[in-house]
């Protein structure tokens, strides 16, 4: 195969590290005139344009952009295939909104046709929105996992995905059994984990919603398989919670029935955790396990405001999840957006190099993938994204009057949207363009 080598000059930024255990000043990389080099869709190399340049063979092909910005592709630790028709549903806090929208929309993914239909307009709302890797629900059906992965690896895109696993309190043609569900999943996890870019995570959906047996048949599959991914909700909302205690009144609260079951561990997320209490924080930064912080769909759906802080305090990994669709947004721009807002009611501080360090790195440290995506260094899949300074009027007007990168990322992270990618390239190719 030929050697394929490009670059990329314009401004430039990552995250090395999180800004609440290092300090902003040394959280982030920044290069006001850079070079980004790409072989074979990998990163081979980064920095100041004026060095790099003289290095290069001079029929390289450079790519340079004007007002722009380079950063890693964004990363999206929870989001849900089959609710990208009912995003903005009105009027309902979680449970009901479950029944009276969530499960009627996912119910059409029996159908192949539709399964394949929505898993191409999912992807191409991730890909607009700049977002190269996601953490994603499937509905009951096997086919809506085959069907997303089926679109993602013609993009050669990195991304996991997982069949729900729901066995009681939810409508009868939406149920599976626990034997059926371990068989299903085990079937996609030998046709997909590991297939190119492509990871399998084990998904029950929330303990409400699966028996006893089906949670140890999920735990069983983890020690069957142990590099697979586990995602599930918690603690999302009050109602939510008392729920869990009258199903599981032997165990001690949300945590601990997953814990009971074997599903804590370090490719382990859990969704929300807006009401998680200090013991529960710590048994999760124990275990590796990490929480999906979903700003818009916590305001969204009422459900509460996350403690950072408090996940900070016991160096719990957190990533950021728009949760489509509770959430509002496939944007994880707007998310942060949110969630500056939701650390400004808890009188906290959500600082602009923060949120780069969820969006990207931490989002790949919360699923154990630092070593490839969420950062722009070296040896890393080129995973990245063109953000676009004059994307808008009013951002365009606004970025002139930035005195310094930290003033220009706020800026786009609240004032910027989809409009704002310019372009998205995952493993090196151009997958998204304005």
């Amino acid at each position: 195969m030929p050697l394929t080598r490009k670059a990329y000059r314009a401004a430039i930024l990552h995250s090395l590290a999180d800004p609440a255990e290092v300090g902003v000043e040394a959280s982030y990389e920044y290069f006001e005139d850079g070079l980004l080099v790409i072989e074979n869709g990998r990163i081979s190399a980064l920095g100041h344009a004026s060095d790099l340049l003289p290095r290069l063979p001079a029929d390289i092909d450079i790519t340079h952009y004007q007002d722009a910005l380079i950063t890693p592709g964004l990363i999206d630790t929870h989001i849900h295939l089959p609710q990208t028709g009912m995003v903005g549903a009105y009027g309902e806090q979680l449970l009901d909104w479950l029944n009276t929208y969530t499960f009627p929309c996912e119910s059409q993914f029996a159908d192949t046709a539709h399964a394949e239909e929505v898993a191409d307009i999912f992807i191409k709302e991730l890909l607009r929105n700049g977002t190269t890797t996601a953490l994603v629900f499937g509905s009951v059906h096997p086919q809506s996992v085959n069907a997303f992965f089926e679109a993602a690896e013609k993009l050669d895109l990195r991304m996991i995905a997982g069949k729900v696993m729901m066995d009681r309190n939810a409508p009868d043609y939406l149920t599976d059994t626990a034997e059926s569900s371990y068989q299903q999943s085990k079937a996609l996890i030998e046709r997909w984990h590991g297939k190119g870019r492509l990871h399998y995570a084990v998904t029950p959906r929330f303990a409400p919603t699966s028996t006893p047996e089906q949670l140890a048949l999920a735990g069983q599959l983890l020690g069957e398989y142990p590099d697979l991914y586990m995602q599930t909700h918690i603690s999302e909302n009050k109602q939510e919670i008392e729920w869990v205690k009258a199903l599981f009144p032997e165990r001690d609260g949300y945590l601990d029935v997953y814990d009971h079951y074997k599903l804590l561990g370090e490719r382990s997320v859990f969704a929300h955790g807006v009401h998680l209490c200090n013991e529960e924080c710590a048994r999760l930064a124990e275990t590796g396990s990490a929480v999906a912080f979903c700003p818009t769909s916590n305001l969204f759906l009422g459900s509460g405001l996350f403690n950072l802080p408090m996940a900070e305090k016991h160096k719990l990994n957190v990533g950021l999840g728009t949760d489509i669709g509770g959430g509002t947004s496939f944007s994880l721009l707007q998310t942060l957006n949110e969630a500056y807002k939701v650390m400004q009611l808890q009188g906290a501080r959500l600082s602009p190099f923060k949120s780069l360090y969820l969006a990207t790195l931490g989002g790949a440290r919360a699923l154990r993938l630092e070593d490839r995506i969420g950062t722009l260094q070296p040896g890393t899949d080129a995973d990245f994204i063109v953000l676009d300074y004059n994307a808008t009027p009013l951002l365009s007007y606004r970025l002139k009057q930035a005195n310094n990168i930290a003033e220009t990322l706020f800026v786009l992270m609240t004032l910027g949207d989809d409009r704002t990618v310019l372009q998205t390239y995952a493993a090196g190719q151009l997958v998204h363009q304005l």
